[in-house]
């Protein structure tokens, strides 16, 4: 599962042709022993993770929008995508 992003102890990836389970755009996040699914858009689809890890999470993913959707929209054809920047 290609890397997007990593800030925090929070790992966030990306399925290449991943349109099967979560039909709507989203990112795999994992902290220590949680992980989950969670929506371009902040929607917590699938799994667990901190509250506190979860605001940051959607927190970034609204910062980055834009270049989210752009690797999705890449990785869903199979295609690789540049890494996102950390929070700052």
């Amino acid at each position: 599962m290609p890397e997007l992003s990593r800030f925090e102890g929070i790992i966030i990836k990306l399925l290449f042709n991943d349109t099967v389970q979560h039909n709507k755009p989203h990112v795999h996040v994992s902290y220590g022993e949680y992980k989950a699914a969670i929506g371009i858009d902040g929607e917590l689809l699938a799994g667990a993770i901190p509250q506190k890890q979860y605001k940051m999470v959607v927190g970034w993913l609204a910062l980055h929008e834009e270049e989210a959707y752009a690797a999705w929209n890449r990785a869903v054809r199979g295609e690789h995508f540049d890494k996102i920047a950390p929070l700052q």
